[in-house]
């Protein structure tokens, strides 16, 4: 490591505080996914949420900025905050100004700003309206149970119920990508391939445009496996044994060219890149899932 890259791994990186009139999501993702821009993945994040009151901030201000400015050497804090009060967020602007250890970022106002501008229509200003449980709600918890209940090949009497079907051999990424998937609201089963047993045949009661195959390439699946295999892997060789891993892909190959499905490509890719080629795919055939 070179001197540089030592002076800067040893600088204190400032906790960061959301302050929500909601439960406070919004402002924790933002601050996470930009925490990992500089090599910190799990960032001290401290949440003053679903606040209805200035004095409810102040007291958080006074309870955490002198003690973690002292635990993390840092001369600052970093606040984001999603107040849709127009009063609250005025409030807390004027109290930066006085506060120079308070270096704050206001996430909504801005947002809401653009968007009543070019639509010309007034804000709610009301807290927590993307939690609200409407039916939208409801089908994605129903999405997700289906996902669950439908898992590694469970269940392949209800195939045909399916949004969507997701096919692939072991570790190709058939769990993450369902669950990602059902968190938006279609309902996802996935069914795993492999040498010894033969797929369900209720796959070809599935209409191949709701079916999608994964597959990899064999050298990262060998070293996917050899990791999951840990210490038994001496037990079970042959499971991440490169020979067998290029049969394994090459029957499950076969067998989607039977189906007539779609093929997805997942090396490389996050789960969230790999899920939106499949979304892609799908609604340009089903364009009317949500309606």
């Amino acid at each position: 490591m070179s001197g540089k890259e030592q002076d800067e791994t040893s600088i204190a990186f400032p906790p960061v505080y959301i302050i929500s009139d909601s439960v406070g999501l919004t402002g924790s993702a933002i601050a996470r996914a930009a925490a990992v821009q500089f090599g910190i993945e799990n960032p001290r994040i401290e949440i003053c949420a679903k606040v209805t009151s200035f004095d409810e901030i102040r007291s958080f201000f006074e309870q955490h900025i002198e003690d973690d400015l002292k635990t993390t050497n840092c001369t600052s804090v970093v606040v984001f905050y999603t107040l849709v009060s127009a009063v609250l967020a005025g409030e807390l602007r004027s109290y930066v100004l006085q506060h120079p250890e308070i270096v704050a970022l206001d996430i909504m106002t801005p947002a809401l700003d653009a968007l009543a501008k070019v639509s010309g229509r007034i804000p709610l200003r009301a807290p927590g309206k993307l939690h609200v449980a409407n039916q939208q709600y409801f089908s994605r918890i129903e999405a997700v149970e289906f996902a669950i209940a439908h898992d590694d090949g469970r269940n392949p009497q209800d195939l045909t119920h399916a949004d969507m079907v997701l096919l692939g051999v072991s570790r190709s990424s058939k769990t993450p990508l369902s669950i990602y998937l059902s968190q938006q609201g279609y309902k996802v089963a996935n069914v795993p391939l492999d040498m010894q047993t033969e797929p369900p045949s209720e796959l070809f009661e599935v209409d191949p445009a709701r079916i999608f195959g994964l597959m990899t390439s064999p050298d990262l699946l060998v070293s996917i496996r050899r990791k999951r295999l840990g210490n038994a892997a001496g037990v079970a060789q042959q499971y991440a044994d490169p020979n067998y891993v290029y049969d394994d892909l090459e029957k499950a190959r076969n067998f989607m060219r039977r189906l007539g499905c779609i093929v997805i490509h997942t090396e490389g890719r996050a789960v969230e890149e790999t899920a939106q080629e499949i979304l892609t795919y799908y609604l340009a055939a089903f364009p009317y899932h949500f309606q």
